[in-house]
């Protein structure tokens, strides 16, 4: 992924107003990102944990959703599998739930995914991230497929929240 701006990052958000992305809390830490190793922006807010947010490049620009995300309980405890990157975690996925962009989400409607907690997914399937014993489940494709399958479920996950 190419190494995004603050500025970037708020004029890309698709799914809240400008006002809502003008006050969202972007990392301070960007310049420090390891981007060649992203397929996606992913971060949640230091203000509001139950807020998150990511951003992806798509159609030559980024496009970013606002997320949140279910509450901490019991039910975590067990083993869960992200449907972007296809990791198992003890307790580290969280159903993220998207309001629709445009007159969709204006009505309430919203898209949900089980995603990595931590919203690093891309570190997971390149093995700079370790989620734990059997947290990637041995598969006979490359690298290179496993990058372009999470990029693929990514993108689906936009296009339902931008349909």
């Amino acid at each position: 992924m190419k190494p995004l701006t603050e500025q970037e990052i708020r004029a890309a958000f698709v799914n809240c107003t400008k006002g809502e992305a003008k006050r969202l809390s972007v990392p301070r830490d960007l310049a420090e990102r390891p981007w060649e190793d992203l397929d996606y922006l992913g971060w949640r807010d230091p203000q509001a944990p139950d807020r998150a947010y990511l951003v992806l490049e798509q159609d030559g620009g980024p496009k970013a959703l606002a997320l949140r995300s279910s509450t901490a309980g019991s039910w975590q405890t067990r083993r869960s599998m992200c449907t972007m990157c296809l990791t198992t975690h003890s307790g580290g996925v969280s159903l993220m739930v998207a309001p629709k962009a445009g007159r969709a989400g204006q009505q309430g409607n919203s898209v949900g995914a089980y995603i990595c907690s931590d919203l690093a997914c891309s570190l997971y399937v390149r093995g700079k991230r370790d989620a734990g014993v059997g947290a990637r489940l041995p598969e006979t494709i490359t690298l290179e497929e496993k990058i372009e399958r999470t990029v693929t479920n990514l993108a689906a996950f936009l296009a339902k929240v931008t349909g």
